[in-house]
């Protein structure tokens, strides 16, 4: 009797359930109307594209049916792994991401935190409109600026350097692969560092001000108050910030690379997104290509879901 009681309470359980649920929907229909534009972009733009992973198990030749390609399996992950340049882009695409993690998330932080003691709004206000507009500066531009600051025709480092009398003749930069790691992440912070900014201050604007008004009664320094009520009341937003960037370690992109490198760098700029286009679409290997997207993407997921575990574990802090 009592099953039967239960199946039945069941029963209607899961039709109130039900009702709620499309009550709730028609009674937000317009809200959905609105979104569902940014969903079929998301699904045409991000989703349907992965239907051209199939490319990286095949001898993909174009303008051949579907039907008419030829399969081969797991040949071009196996040709991948055993390509010496491709441990090299590795290796270069970690050693700038690890670069771009520690001081290019670093610096921002370090930056909110003393901006935000500034007292003087116009300095303020002035000092952040600054540092954000190199943001929307294109990254052609930027490369053009830090070639010509390093030329060793005119460039303000090399005059600089001859002049103090740290070198004797002009040092070529653009030339020397063991600089060029560096060179990519003093850029990259120049032209993000006020952007990536924006976030921490957000939090820090969002901290009750009263704590400051406590730790100032008690007679704590300003310094003792970033490191005790500042830095500890955005460390949510560090956490999730820091989840997001570890999934990017092995996407950094490559228009960095691709122009402030060239063929003397070629050791030391060449990343794995510019491995992929230079094999892709250079050489018209498509499927070898899309195959080192593939290791991406993979790689990409699995470094987000890793670090999103750990901080869930020991921090109580995730993006999922």
């Amino acid at each position: 009797m009592e099953t039967v009681k239960g199946k039945a309470y069941s029963k209607v359980n899961k039709k109130e359930k039900n009702r709620h649920f499309w009550k709730t929907f028609f009674s937000q229909k317009i809200l959905y109307l609105m979104s569902l534009p940014f969903v079929l972009w998301v699904f045409v733009f991000n989703y349907l594209p992965v239907w051209g992973w199939t490319m990286a198990f095949q001898n993909f030749r174009p303008g051949r049916a579907f039907s008419e390609q030829e399969w081969v399996g797991l040949k071009h992950f196996i040709a991948l792994l055993s390509d010496e340049r491709f441990y090299l882009a590795l290796r270069n695409t970690l050693a700038m991401s690890l670069l771009g993690l520690t001081i290019g998330f670093v610096v921002p932080i370090i930056f909110a935190v003393l901006l935000n003691e500034v007292r003087h709004s116009l300095f303020k206000r002035t000092v952040q409109t600054i540092t954000y507009l190199p943001h929307f500066v294109s990254w052609v531009v930027v490369a053009g600026i830090v070639t010509k600051m390093l030329s060793t025709d005119g460039g303000i480092v090399n005059d600089l350097l001859l002049n103090f009398g740290f070198i004797d003749k002009p040092f070529q930069f653009m030339a020397e692969g063991t600089w060029f790691w560096g060179i990519v992440t003093a850029a990259d912070l120049w032209k993000e560092m006020g952007w990536n900014a924006i976030i921490f201050l957000a939090a820090i604007a969002g901290l009750d001000s009263q704590l400051y008004e406590a730790a100032k009664v008690d007679g704590a320094s300003r310094l003792r108050q970033m490191w005790h009520i500042t830095l500890p009341g955005i460390r949510p937003t560090i956490l999730v910030v820091l989840i997001l960037n570890i999934g990017h370690l092995v996407s950094i992109g490559f228009e960095k690379q691709m122009l402030l490198g060239n063929s003397l760098v070629v050791d030391y700029s060449e990343v794995l997104e510019l491995y992929a286009l230079n094999y892709g679409i250079g050489l018209g290997q498509f499927s070898y290509g899309t195959a080192i997207g593939i290791f991406n993407s993979v790689v990409s997921i699995f470094l987000l879901f890793l670090a999103n575990g750990i901080f869930k574990r020991y921090s109580n802090q995730s993006v999922m």
